[in-house]
């Protein structure tokens, strides 16, 4: 059961106009706000740059039907961290090569901040509601329930080892990265790999059959997958092995 005792955030109603951004020939950089630290050089599974900060946490907020923009705008002017990936298709227009882009996972966005920056967001009252619905609320954790409160679930927060892993995947410029739900996996391989080669060097998950092709599936949590592009198996070890 979540908790759903917290003060309904309000926004205002300038919306996010729910547009594709066309950059053109060349793909925009890493959706990390001016603030997050990037994702570079990885040791033990987490970043040498966003080594965790203290009381920080990668928190998952859920956001209302067609306003990320809004969402992501309204925390970076708190002077938070936050990241939405996006998603990168390729189009022709009048006979040139685009890169558009929308976000890859529009119901969330992910907030690296202490618990009690997230709540204040959670608890502010500056931009008003739409349609009765909050522009943000937490996604909680399924999994566990509170220490004192054992009716009640937790926020959802994510290991830094694992956002980077996240990261370090929806920050690469492929179109061919693509969310998937658990309807389309057809796993071939249930123990972990790691990429070992090419623009997906470094990735660490699961091997699986998507599309017709074999790929490697990161599962942040539940319900929040993404899939690489195609993956021969020479470009692969298993991650005990690794």
């Amino acid at each position: 059961m979540e908790d759903n005792t917290k003060q309904p955030l309000t926004a205002d109603a300038s919306l996010y106009n729910g547009q594709p951004t066309d950059t053109g020939s060349s793909c925009p950089s890493a959706r990390l706000t001016s603030c997050t630290p990037s994702i570079q050089e990885y040791k033990g599974g987490v970043s040498v740059e966003n080594v965790p900060s203290q009381n920080k946490q990668w928190f998952v907020l859920r956001v209302s039907y067609g306003r990320i923009i809004k969402a992501k705008a309204f925390i970076e002017a708190k002077g938070f961290e936050c990241y939405v990936p996006l998603r990168y298709k390729e189009i022709w227009k009048q006979g040139k090569r685009r890169i558009i882009t929308k976000p890859l996972i529009p119901s969330f966005v992910f907030v690296h901040a202490s618990a009690e920056q997230v709540d204040s967001l959670s608890q502010d009252k500056s931009i008003k509601p739409l349609e009765n619905r909050a522009l943000l609320s937490y996604y909680y954790d399924h999994t566990s329930h509170c220490e004192n409160a054992p009716s009640k679930n937790p926020p959802l927060i994510i290991p830094d080892a694992a956002m980077d892993n996240f990261i370090r995947l929806t920050s690469i410029h492929n179109p061919h990265i693509i969310p998937i739900t658990s309807e389309n996996i057809k796993y071939k391989l249930g123990d972990e790999v790691v990429i070992t080669e090419g623009e997906f060097k470094n990735i660490r998950g699961r091997v699986a059959r998507i599309a017709g092709q074999q790929r490697v599936l990161v599962e942040l949590f539940e319900g929040c997958l993404v899939a690489t592009a195609y993956i021969p198996k020479e470009a692969m070890k298993m991650y005990n092995e690794y």
